[in-house]
């Protein structure tokens, strides 16, 4: 798999690390019973899901990946900052 990292161009995946869905989280004070959702109860879904990668080996930067689960396509790849993320830590 390739990722298109926004500012060094195509790389392949093993230069990424992948944090996971790219989630709202909770207020840090929100209810146990929200975080129990959060972490335990999301969707699996099969098909297009917004993920968060890490370019670890290269510029540093958080990303924001369409990623078909199924098949593994890369459908969009956005900078975690552009996107309101702000980076993730």
């Amino acid at each position: 798999m390739r990722i298109t990292c926004p500012n060094c161009g195509e790389r392949d995946r093993r230069e990424f690390y992948y944090r996971g869905a790219a989630l709202e989280q909770p207020a840090a004070d929100a209810d146990l019973d929200v975080w129990h959702q959060h972490v335990n109860l999301r969707e699996n879904p099969a098909g297009p899901l917004e993920e968060l990668w890490y370019h670890e080996m290269g510029c540093g930067a958080w990303l924001k990946v369409l990623r078909n689960t199924t098949s593994h396509e890369i459908l969009e790849v956005t900078l975690a900052s552009d996107a309101g993320l702000g980076g993730a830590a």
